[in-house]
């Protein structure tokens, strides 16, 4: 990382990956057609990297690998991807997996926040089967060019709403209990950061280093499903709220820091170690709750969303 920017909060993905060489290097951004995505993208192809956009947008995403293409080192192409479809996200982990490609680089970026409430193609709660299971189905599906990298990084975005809720192991999907919508994006943040600990635990040792990231509140895309009061209740915009260009800054960091060689299972946030917070009232920035990071429920999360894929993946492969 280039020393100019260590220590600053107010880093871009551009100045953290400067001096970085990715050439060589494959790598995928869900929801990399907008907003932080599209920054981390950037910054990725700029350092050499060949970038596949990951969206269910094919207008945008399209746009967005030419502009990027003309401006980057690296080659950027779109490929579709709904990841509120487990037909999409199998048939999309399929296809890739076949071509054998190593994958160094996997950022499981996209997701939806708040969103009224609304189900996936298979029935799952919108916010979890989105954020949570159509990343975990894909993150899953490509664990093979992964493990042909030698040495990949997986980097699952949370978030400081995963203090809203644990993981609801009897009712993840709202299928008995009232649906809260604050609660239901929470979940699916705690969940994230929880996959990304279950999947360093199963495949550290054999080169794929997983870390959850919380951006920090950036104003993006994410935040349509609030009306003005809502967001102003939000506190957005104001002071605190960063720039997709600084949001993405420490998923790049998390992607290619020397440092984080073999460091996989934590949260990061500002480009570094998160804590967790043991004390009173909500947690300070740089820290998260407990559970976040709880092996034993990790593991549950794991075996639970394996049940709920495969449920339905026998009928779409």
């Amino acid at each position: 990382m280039a020393g100019a920017v260590i220590g600053r909060v107010d880093a871009t993905a551009l100045e953290v990956v400067a001096g970085v060489d990715l050439a060589g290097k494959e790598a995928i951004v869900t929801g990399g057609h907008g907003g932080i995505g599209y920054e981390t993208a950037r910054a990725l192809a700029s350092a050499g990297a060949r970038v596949v956009i990951a969206g269910r947008d094919p207008q945008r995403g399209e746009a967005a690998a030419r502009a990027l293409s003309a401006v980057s080192r690296g080659e950027v192409v779109y490929r579709h991807l709904d990841l509120a479809s487990l037909r999409s996200v199998i048939g999309f982990a399929t296809r890739h997996r076949a071509t054998g490609k190593p994958c160094h680089i996997l950022v499981a970026n996209a997701g939806v926040m708040a969103t009224p409430p609304a189900r996936t193609a298979e029935g799952f709660e919108l916010q979890f089967g989105t954020n949570h299971l159509g990343h975990f189905a894909f993150v899953t599906g490509l664990v093979p060019n992964l493990l042909a990298a030698g040495g990949a990084r997986v980097v699952v975005l949370t978030s400081s709403a995963h203090r809203r809720s644990r993981v609801d192991f009897t009712d993840p999907n709202y299928l008995a209990r009232p649906y809260d919508r604050w609660q239901a994006y929470g979940q699916s943040k705690t969940a994230n950061a929880l996959f990304a600990l279950s999947l360093h635990l199963r495949y550290g040792a054999r080169g794929i280093i997983a870390n959850a990231v919380m951006p920090g509140a950036v104003a993006t895309g994410l935040q349509r499903h609030l009306d003005t009061a809502e967001q102003a209740a939000q506190g957005w915009p104001g002071p605190g709220w960063t720039t997709p260009e600084q949001g993405a800054a420490t998923s790049v960091w998390a992607a290619v820091a020397p440092e984080l060689t073999g460091v996989g299972g934590r949260y990061l946030e500002d480009r570094a170690i998160g804590r967790p917070w043991h004390g009173h009232g909500p947690p300070p920035r740089g820290h998260y709750l407990p559970y976040a990071l709880d092996p034993a429920d990790a593991d549950r999360l794991w075996n639970l969303s394996q049940r709920l894929i495969d449920a339905h993946a026998k009928d779409l492969r």
